[in-house]
């Protein structure tokens, strides 16, 4: 069994995916064990490539935040449908840890982090698209980028 209507669900949100990333050091973007398929962290790249940069709480507020957080959330969806071949693939999502790279007084990062687990339950519904999840704040992140997020998922 697969979830169908998920590549429906993003076609609907009018989203467009990005070119899934290279990896820029020594890792793998992802690795599947079994029934599950785990994603490195991932930044959030534009359509033309490019990244979304700046600290938020400096050079972005809030709101900007949590729409470079819905696109490294687009940016992992073009992971899985680029390597693993459909989004119908993914059962449910198990875990998600979101990094915000944010000034020393920021404290809402799971507003932040909010932009991709909203993201995931519209694509894959609240009882599959929503696991497990932690988000924190960094002093910075590679490239200044404001999100990282890393996630575990379960395939049909």
């Amino acid at each position: 069994m697969e979830n169908n209507h998920a590549e429906e669900k993003l076609a609907a949100l009018g989203l467009e995916l990005p070119p899934a990333p290279a990896p820029l050091g020594v890792y793998k973007p992802f690795l599947i064990d079994g029934k599950y398929l785990y994603l490195s962290g991932h930044g959030p790249v534009q359509s033309d490539k490019s990244l979304i940069i700046g600290r938020i709480g400096d050079a972005l507020d809030m709101e900007q935040g949590k729409l470079a957080a819905r696109q490294v959330g687009l940016t992992m969806l073009s992971t899985i449908k680029t390597h693993v071949g459909s989004l119908a693939k993914v059962k449910r999502v198990i875990k998600v840890l979101g990094m915000v790279n944010c000034t020393p007084d920021f404290e809402r990062h799971p507003y932040i982090i909010n932009g991709c687990s909203e993201l995931f339950a519209a694509i894959w519904g609240e009882e599959n698209g929503v696991g497990v999840r932690s988000a924190v704040g960094f002093g910075s992140l590679p490239d200044n980028i404001p999100v990282e997020i890393e996630a575990l998922f379960e395939l049909y």
